[in-house]
C-alpha cells in the first residue's frame, strides 16, 4: 500500500548524540530492500546527511532522495543532483536577519544551497551541530550582500529559552504580516524559509516526480517544522516524543522515541504481513 517513507533526522531518527540505532537501521533496510523509497526529510544541507545515507545504503544511488532545508531542496542522491530548489529572495533574507539579531543572546544561520555559515555563534549551538557533523562558516558581517552569488534558503535562530523563541517567532510574522514560513525545531531553532515553502510541499512535489500519491506516503516526524509533511500524507506517524501538536494529527503514535520508534512503525505499517 505505502510506496514512500518520508522521515525528519532530529529528535524522529536519530537519537541525542546524532546517532541511529540498529533497529532503525534494519527496518529502513527491510523497507527499502522491498522496493519502497525512504526519503530523509529534513531541516538539515544535504551534504551533511551522506553519512546517514551511507549508513543505509543509500548514498549515491539513483532514484533515491533527500528533501533537504525544511522543503527548500530536493536531491537525487546519486551524484547529489539538485532537482528543485525553493530558495529565499536575498531581501527577505535580510529582514528575517535582522529581526533574529535583534535579539541578544541568540545566534543566527544563514544557509545557502551548499553552506551554513553562524552569526554569533554560541557554544552550545556549536556543541549541538557537532554531534550531527554540521560545518560551517562564521558569519563576520550583518549584511547578507556577502552571500551574493549563493542562494539563501533559509534564515533561522537559535537561543535554548522556549520564551525566546516565542518572541521570536512573532516578531518574524509581524515583520511580514503572517507571508513567511516560520516555525519551531529541535526544541532550540526558529526557522524561516519562503512562504509556501515547508516539508509538506516538497514531499508531494517528490511524490509527483515519482508518481506516487499522497496516500501511499508515510511521514514520521517529532516537531513543528514536521506538521506540513504530516497534514498533506496518507499515513502521518509520530514518535513517542512528538510534541502535543504533532501526536495530535498522527494516525499512528508510537511507543518508542527516537531510539526505535521509526522501526516500530515501518514494521507495523510495511514489513507486517497480518
Amino acid at each position: 500500500m505505502y510506496k514512500m517513507i518520508v522521515s525528519d533526522l532530529d529528535e524522529t531518527l536519530l537519537r541525542a548524540d546524532g546517532s541511529i540505532s540498529d533497529s532503525n537501521i534494519a527496518a529502513i533496510k527491510a523497507a527499502t530492500a522491498r522496493g519502497i523509497k525512504f526519503v530523509p526529510n529534513t531541516g538539515r544541507n544535504y551534504l551533511t546527511v551522506q553519512p546517514l545515507l551511507e549508513t543505509l545504503g543509500l548514498v549515491n544511488q539513483p532514484d533515491e532522495y533527500v528533501i533537504s532545508y525544511n522543503g527548500g531542496a530536493i536531491v537525487e542522491n546519486a551524484g547529489n543532483q539538485v532537482l528543485a530548489t525553493n530558495g529565499m529572495p536575498q531581501s527577505e533574507a535580510q529582514k528575517v536577519f535582522d529581526v533574529m539579531r535583534a535579539f541578544p543572546e541568540t545566534d543566527v544561520h544563514v544557509y545557502t544551497l551548499t553552506n551554513l555559515y553562524i552569526y554569533r555563534l554560541r557554544a552550545d549551538d556549536q556543541a549541538y551541530l557537532k554531534t550531527r557533523g554540521v560545518p560551517f562558516s562564521a558569519l563576520e558581517t550583518m549584511d547578507l550582500g556577502s552571500l551574493a552569488g549563493e542562494t539563501i534558503i533559509k534564515v533561522i535562530a537559535m537561543n535554548p529559552s522556549a520564551n525566546v523563541q516565542t518572541a521570536l517567532f512573532q516578531a518574524v510574522n509581524a515583520a511580514f504580516d503572517g507571508q513567511i514560513n516560520c516555525t519551531y525545531s529541535s526544541g532550540i531553532y526558529v526557522e524561516a524559509n519562503h512562504y509556501g515553502v515547508d516539508k509538506g510541499t516538497a514531499t508531494i512535489e517528490l511524490g509527483d516526480r515519482l508518481g506516487i500519491s499522497p496516500a501511499e506516503i508515510i511521514a514520521i516526524g517529532d516537531n513543528a517544522n514536521d506538521l506540513p509533511m504530516l497534514r498533506r500524507v496518507g499515513m502521518p506517524v509520530a514518535v513517542a516524543n512528538g510534541i502535543p501538536e504533532v501526536q495530535a494529527v498522527a494516525k499512528l503514535i508510537t511507543t518508542a522515541d527516537y531510539e526505535s520508534g521509526v522501526a516500530e512503525a515501518i514494521e507495523k505499517l510495511v514489513l507486517s504481513d497480518n
